[in-house]
């Protein structure tokens, strides 16, 4: 595109900074002549061709970058071209403002695009489901030599990670060591295995298997470039520790962990990055699983569980890329090592899609859009009253005021304004549409400021407006009321404060189950408001991290089998001939194949199976338009030869059929066996007119050729529905 003047200006964006410098840098490789700017490095030139940002980055440039005019840098048609690096987690809820202000074309890069109900990234660029506008698989990736493949996974598995630590199951030694570390007898469970209690021998294991497995560089003596994917940051740190215990003769920079609260994080990963450079080991909490590449990377080890299938296979990348001369001139990098130690590759066998989580909302947001839908649930006829009315107008009016607190001057509430405009106004929320609380919170709340910083008031407030909520639509709330509960108990132990003395008797009532059997929505507002500013009195609680030393082993080692099929990219056309070939047995596939009469049951099995299981109305809309749904499964699985000939076999047996008649009767059995009905006009086509047509081949007997027409007729009439 820059080739052919396509694209004067373009903006690259990626969510990080580690990734935007990386990507700078090999543009900067690929395209010398161009100029380019990271709009995190003030020193760069905001003029040039091409720009790198995070999305934050760019969202405030928008506003904050001006010419020597004073004028917006970034106008709407600054950029021609806009490309999207890991577009499957980025370009949701307020970056998609971006999408909208910029008048460009748009190019989206990942390797795992997600298609949840609430994030689907084909849905963001208009595109089927399944079908990106290109796709390049991991296999043929590997296969045409511009990736490496990975040997099948080394899937390891210890007692005391699959079954927790059981006191039964100890020595006498560990038995006491057991007794001084936990505060009863229960069995430690494995969910808190390497999250909150860490095991030495556990640890030990997992990096003496690495260091005698993993694949060595420098003739065998030195680890290649690895990394450890860790549950938390404690893990990391117990095993970088542990590390340096068991091989003091590495002690140093040879691991490192790596994760967010670390200082000058950034250096720390173009040093791993560094062929040359050390940590030669980094152990990750969620800073290297996607995105960064380092070609010399041979070992992956997973030491935590994962269950997104987007981040699990952007990890899985991390060790696929080409590197030459990694062991000698000539002896480039062929594969790299996976050990997997919680048996992902096996939930993802099974899991085909895995679990991939929504998308988060803020605190800000979530407290707006609770109090539309208390204005919502309050419009009820049951809530007419002078009490609930006066309520429902203090909840609008502070609606409003939040509204009237957003920032107009923002390019994304600029493009909103008509919104904002119209919830500015009391009246519309007499009566709130769907369309108006869906506006309310997907495009008004996103915007607002939160002018209060006590976080923990706001977390109060919003349990209580849940519970009123509910109240109201008299819905369950025993996990939350369960909350306010504890809370009031914990507030007990502050009674020497004097705002806990003023709330004595309210603290107590709360705790008891008459209360909550009587209370009224203006109960809980009223423990809402008496509470709210004392929740910053409790003492946080931390959690306790256990460090302990019980012998572990591994119970069971296989090779975990190879997946390739990164994403499902079947078309819905794909899935829908694929289903009705392979399951052609099932007997409404069975009956319409066979010319026999299908009941409103079997209607319906073709219905859920084309609007339901393989996509939806929208789908079959694009691809097939207006086409009947049992002519189109017809038209893939054809009909049944022998029911057929059924149809047609009285002009087969009739003795004033000539041998040409014969022929174009028989021509139209091939044609239905093949395409499950024949449209009339394909009777003016060859072979059919080879002769002449219908017309001339019958005109010895017309009415011979209306009885073929009318069967035609009946076939076809039946896939009509």
């Amino acid at each position: 595109m820059v080739r052919y003047n396509w694209a004067k200006n373009i903006l690259f964006l990626a969510d990080r900074t580690a990734l935007v410098k990386q990507a700078k840098e090999s543009f900067n490789e690929h395209l010398p002549e161009l100029s380019l700017c990271n709009l995190l490095d003030s020193r760069d030139d905001v003029n040039s061709r091409m720009v790198f940002s995070t999305y934050p980055t760019i969202m405030n440039a928008i506003d904050e970058k001006k010419g020597t005019d004073g004028e917006r840098i970034f106008t709407n048609g600054h950029f021609d071209l806009i490309i999207f690096d890991e577009s499957h987690r980025s370009i949701y809820k307020k970056y998609q403002d971006i999408f909208a202000y910029f008048n460009a074309r748009l190019l989206g890069l990942t390797a795992t695009p997600v298609d949840e109900i609430d994030r689907n990234t084909y849905r963001i660029f208009e595109l089927e489901e399944g079908n990106p506008t290109f796709a390049y698989e991991l296999k043929e990736a590997i296969e045409d030599g511009y990736l490496v493949n990975y040997e099948l996974p080394q899937v390891s598995e210890t007692k005391i990670m699959k079954e927790g630590i059981r006191y039964k199951d100890l020595s006498e030694e560990e038995k006491e060591e057991f007794e001084s570390t936990f505060d009863s007898f229960e069995d430690i469970p494995s969910e808190i295995v390497n999250k909150s209690l860490f095991n030495i021998d556990t640890v030990d294991l997992v990096l003496k298997d690495l260091m005698e497995k993993g694949i060595k560089v420098e003739g065998g003596d030195k680890l290649g470039k690895t990394i450890i994917f860790a549950a938390n940051q404690a893990h990391a740190d117990f095993i970088v520790e542990r590390f340096n215990v068991l091989y003091p003769e590495y002690r140093g920079n040879f691991v490192q962990a790596i994760y967010h609260k670390i200082n000058y994080v950034d250096n720390l990963i173009d040093k791993f990055k560094d062929k040359d450079s050390y940590p030669q080991i980094a152990v990750s909490v969620d800073m290297l699983d996607t995105g960064i590449d380092v070609p010399e990377l041979v070992n992956l080890v997973f030491f935590k569980k994962v269950r997104s299938k987007a981040k699990f296979w952007q990890m899985i990348g991390r060790g696929t890329r080409l590197c030459e001369d990694l062991f000698g001139p000539g002896l480039h990098k062929e594969k790299f090592l996976i050990f997997d130690y919680y048996y992902n590759f096996e939930f993802f066998e099974i899991n085909k899609r895995g679990y991939e989580g929504g998308i988060q909302r803020s605190l800000t947001e979530n407290l707006f859009n609770i109090k539309v839908d208390l204005i919502k649930a309050l419009e009820h006829l049951d809530y007419q009253e002078d009490e609930f009315i006066k309520y429902r107008n203090e909840l609008i009016d502070n609606i409003c005021l939040l509204t009237k607190g957003i920032n107009i001057e923002r390019f994304n509430a600029r493009m909103k304004i008509h919104l904002i405009d119209r919830y500015l106004d009391k009246r519309a929320f007499e009566s709130l549409e769907e369309l108006d609380v869906k506006n309310l919170k997907d495009e008004i709340s996103p915007l607002i400021i939160s002018t209060d910083d006590d976080e923990l008031a706001k977390r109060f407030d919003y349990l209580m407006y849940t519970i009123q909520y509910a109240h109201l639509e008299k819905k369950p709330y025993s996990m939350p009321k369960s909350r306010v509960k504890k809370t009031a108990h914990d507030l007990e132990k502050k009674g020497s404060i004097a705002q806990v003395q003023k709330n004595k008797d309210l603290i107590y009532k709360i705790q008891e189950e008459e209360f909550w059997e009587d209370a009224d929505l203006f109960d809980y507002e009223r423990v809402r408001k008496a509470l709210r500013d004392l929740i910053k009195l409790i003492d946080r609680e931390r959690q306790v991290i256990y460090y302990t030393d019980f012998a572990d082993e591994v119970i069971g080692i296989r090779e975990g089998s190879p997946i390739y099929n990164v994403n499902d990219l079947d078309t819905y056309r794909e899935k829908v001939v694929s289903y009705f070939k392979k399951y052609r047995d099932d007997l409404p596939i069975y009956k319409l194949r066979n010319n026999e009469e299908l009941t409103k049951e079997d209607i319906k099995y073709f219905e859920k199976n084309l609007f339901e299981e393989l996509g939806d109305k929208d789908s079959y809309q694009k691809v097939y338009g207006d086409k009947p749904l049992l002519k189109l499964v017809a038209s893939i699985t054809g009909m049944d030869r022998e029911a057929a000939k059924r149809e047609f076999s009285k002009f087969l047996t009739a003795e004033k059929l000539n041998s040409d008649q014969i022929n174009f009767v028989n021509n139209i059995i091939d044609y239905i066996v093949k395409n499950g009905s024949i449209e009339k006009e394909v009777l003016q086509e060859f072979p059919f007119n080879k002769k002449g047509g219908v017309i001339k081949l019958f005109d010895n007997n017309i009415d011979l050729a209306k009885d073929i027409i009318f069967t035609i007729d009946k076939i076809n009439n039946r896939l009509v529905v």
